[in-house]
């Protein structure tokens, strides 16, 4: 069968290095790259017949992985963290390439081979890195935003690497090569705009509104693939030229669209990629040159990790940052395996020099995960060895706020709560590590400080020992428990409501005193339930004690760990027995033009009117002399039964009805 076999045996054995490295807890690419190991030509067991061309195919993967890279940048995501990303990474590719030259000239390369090697560890990985991050809950930190600044700007400055390299080499730099090269990128870059804002934004239109998913599909693949094949045609790369077309859609009213269609494409052709980098490992040059490898993923990780710490810190980053970025970001990037297969096509790296360079990606990708793990331990470390904790705050009174409400770790959570506090003129004051978060909160006016709210000093800043009231928004657990710990054991009578994962949460946090627990997920549920229930035209007073009833169940530990709460389960109880609704007082009903004490409703039905809406106004608690007249929507409090005895009573009778008739 040929290469539909070759693909057949690549498919069965990414789906099993998949399943491998998730159930590890580790990158899918890992998986990818190990099943290549195994059905490559090193290994001697079900065996790739063609590996050139998948190799071929695999080049698709490379050209979609740019195509969709274009469709997703955006400078929107530069502007919180802009200097570091725009100044602070190319200063940090700058010096990693120039590390990595000495790195090179050590293993003996010359210097053409060794500026290659600079190159291949420039970047970061950002599929590992933000899959990391999101496990862990980091997602929307400060320490993330900066890492995304950092991938973006990177990703940006590989394209120009990709074009630069492929002109150095021989005895000499061809400088006049170089500038044909980037003269004929700048003529291809502005035809692509020329035909973006003209040809691909009408294109689109006429294929969306024939309402084809399969020929938009078509349409974007064969952007990105055309274009690319349209760079190659000039001289430029196949990658270049599908990165160029991602960035014209991405201008486009269609691009997210465009990326939904074709990330399942660029899943499977990337995945054929990785399979195909893994099949060019021999395993028994990593077994016999064990050393070796490990002393340059040494070397590569603590100068990634140097750099990015010290220019983090550099450019104003304080707490956690220097540490999360130098920890997080000190691996090889998927453009490594690229650079590395391009250097190995124009025979710049050897094929031992290539095994070198792909043992110790894999390596330095594996380690990632436990190096994130060490992060918040450190990090404790340094705090203790530096005790003072640099904040910053604004709009906190000089005096200082006392009975107030302190949210920790803001985020849209917290940050909406804040909002709605501080219109309602309520002493709110935010804990915030996000800049982002930090800075919308100085435009309105909250009070906030930049600080990290596990630490005590922080918390003193913000006066928890006088706080009313703590609302702690962190999604992480751990975070969440020592933030609560910490405030209790400054605050032993504060009341703390805090955001919980999972359900099986809850306990744990009323167990470490938290007040009340709300769960997102399930709280999101119960409301999609109602909606769904109202729908279906069930009464609103059912409607609800049903929810209540269901939000009970979920958080009955809370009532039987913790005595005070006994309370407020039997006040949620008698809630649920009472139904309060509004009534309209029917035309023709008996009990119009009659006052209250006239029409004994509660002697007669056990319900209570405790309202009545007019178009003069609302009454609040109605006396006995208060006349019922025609238009009037009455708030009925009482059980089910009262209410529709009520209903009943309030209701024309047919012989009124009849007599109405007849006149």
């Amino acid at each position: 069968m040929g290469i539909a076999a070759d693909i057949a045996i690549i498919i069965v054995a990414a789906l099993v290095g998949g399943m491998v490295a998730q159930t590890l807890r580790q990158p899918l690419i890992v998986g990818y790259i190990l099943a290549g190991v195994i059905v490559g030509p090193y290994t001697g067991f079900v065996t790739v017949s063609n590996p050139n061309q998948v190799a071929l195919l695999a080049e698709i993967g490379v050209a979609l992985l740019l195509f969709t890279l274009g469709i997703e940048f955006s400078l929107k995501e530069l502007k919180p963290v802009r200097r570091m990303a725009l100044f602070g990474t190319p200063i940090q590719m700058a010096l990693t390439i120039g590390f990595g030259y000495g790195v090179g000239q050590w293993l003996g390369l010359d210097w053409v081979a060794s500026l290659w090697f600079g190159a291949v560890i420039s970047t970061s990985n950002t599929m590992i890195v933000l899959k990391t991050l999101s496990v862990r809950g980091l997602m929307g930190t400060l320490s993330s935003r900066v890492m995304l600044g950092v991938f973006v700007v990177q990703d940006l400055c590989i394209m120009g690497i990709m074009l630069v390299l492929p002109h150095i080499g021989g005895d000499s730099f061809d400088i006049g090569a170089l500038l044909f090269a980037v003269v004929r990128a700048a003529l291809f870059l502005g035809v692509m705009l020329l035909i973006g804002t003209r040809v691909i934004p009408w294109l689109m239109r006429r294929i969306a509104r024939w309402e084809s998913r399969e020929l938009f599909l078509i349409t974007v693949t064969a952007l990105g693939l055309g274009v690319g094949y349209a760079a190659y045609l000039t001289g430029l790369s196949f990658a270049f030229g599908a990165f160029l077309a991602g960035l014209v859609i991405s201008e486009s009213d269609y691009n997210a669209q465009a990326l939904g269609e074709v990330i399942p494409l660029r899943d499977i052709f990337a995945m054929l990629f990785f399979v195909s980098v893994g099949m060019l490992l021999d395993p028994a040059f990593l077994l016999a040159n064990l050393t070796t490898v490990l002393l340059v993923v040494a070397l590569v990780v603590v100068s990634k990790a140097l750099i990015f710490g010290s220019l983090t810190r550099l450019f104003g980053y304080r707490n956690v940052i220097p540490l999360a970025t130098a920890l997080a970001l000190f691996q090889f990037g998927e453009f490594s395996f690229v650079l590395a297969r391009v250097g190995l096509q124009n025979d710049i790296f050897s094929a031992d020099v290539y095994s070198l360079i792909l043992s110790a990606a894999l390596v330095s990708i594996l380690i990632t995960p436990p190096a994130f793990a060490l992060i918040q331990p450190l990090y404790n470390v340094q705090r203790r060895l530096f005790r003072t904790a640099p904040m910053q705050t604004f709009d906190v009174p000089e005096g200082g706020l006392r009975d107030h409400v302190v949210i920790a770790g803001a985020g849209r959570v917290g940050q909406f709560v804040a909002e709605m506090l501080h219109r309602l003129h309520m002493p709110v004051l935010v804990i915030e590590l996000n800049q982002q978060c930090v800075d919308a909160c100085k435009q309105q006016g909250i009070p906030v400080i930049y600080g990290d709210a596990s630490h005590p000093a922080v918390l003193k800043a913000a006066a928890v020992e006088h706080a009313h009231l703590a609302l702690v928004t962190t999604p992480t657990i751990k975070i969440t428990q020592t933030v609560a710990q910490q405030m209790r054991a400054l605050n032993p009578d504060l009341r703390i409501v805090a955001r919980a994962e999972a359900i099986e949460q809850l306990a744990s946090l009323h167990e470490i005193g938290v007040y009340e627990v709300v769960q997102p997920e399930f709280e999101a549920g119960l409301e999609l339930a109602r909606q769904v229930l109202l729908y279906l035209e069930l009464p609103t007073p059912e409607v609800q004690r049903y929810i209540d009833a269901v939000r009970h169940d979920l958080y009955a530990p809370m009532y039987q760990i913790q005595e005070r709460y006994e309370a407020v389960h039997a006040l949620e109880h008698a809630r649920r027995l009472l139904d309060f609704s509004w009534i309209a007082l029917p035309d023709n009903s008996p009990l119009l033009k009659c006052t209250l004490g006239e029409a004994q409703v509660r002697s007669q039905t056990g319900a209570t009117i405790v309202a009545i809406l007019r178009a003069s106004g609302l009454v609040i608690n109605p006396d006995v002399t208060e006349t019922l007249d025609s238009g009037d929507v009455l708030a009925v409090l009482g059980n089910h039964a009262a209410l529709a005895s009520f209903t009943t009573m309030a209701a024309p009778h047919n012989g009124d009805a009849d007599q109405t008739h007849e006149k």
